[in-house]
């Protein structure tokens, strides 16, 4: 997992082809008048998820303790206060469910091992080996969701 500012996204270009491209997209945006929604980037390679919602009670979030097997995620805060639960996948030991393939999801009933927060141009990025509870907070969250194929 990684958790940096915005303005620092190139010190990760070379952690995977992708990344150059996804953070470019994202600095091309106009942030602040983004429309909820899907967007392809580049085909099945990157997509983008832009969400506004009302943060969640961390018992919800935790319910659906989340990672991937095909996809790094690039979620970046834009407006608001979120928080994060997180584990190392290898020290999960409670799978909830099958492994959802159309949905590249599995899901944990473990409880994450800590929490962080994010705000304004902060962004985490999670491999497949983080498991990760989003959205926890109060009021409205504007948030950014980059996913990267492996």
């Amino acid at each position: 997992m990684v958790i940096d500012i915005l303005s620092n996204s190139e010190k990760y270009n070379s952690i995977h082809p992708l990344f150059a491209k996804a953070f470019e997209y994202i600095k091309s945006q106009n942030l602040a008048t983004l429309e909820d929604g899907k967007f392809e980037i580049d085909g099945d390679n990157l997509r983008a998820i832009v969400s506004n919602k009302k943060g969640m009670a961390a018992a919800e979030s935790i319910a659906k303790f989340e990672c991937h097997d095909k996809h790094i995620d690039i979620q970046l805060c834009i407006k608001g206060k979120e928080q994060f639960g997180w584990k190392p996948r290898s020290e999960c030991k409670e799978q909830k469910g099958e492994y959802n393939e159309e949905k590249d999801v599995v899901f944990y009933n473990d409880a994450p091992g800590m929490f962080f927060h994010l705000t304004d141009n902060q962004f985490a990025i999670f491999f497949p080996e983080d498991v990760h509870a989003p959205m926890i907070g109060e009021g409205e969250i504007k948030k950014l969701v980059i996913k990267v194929k492996i």
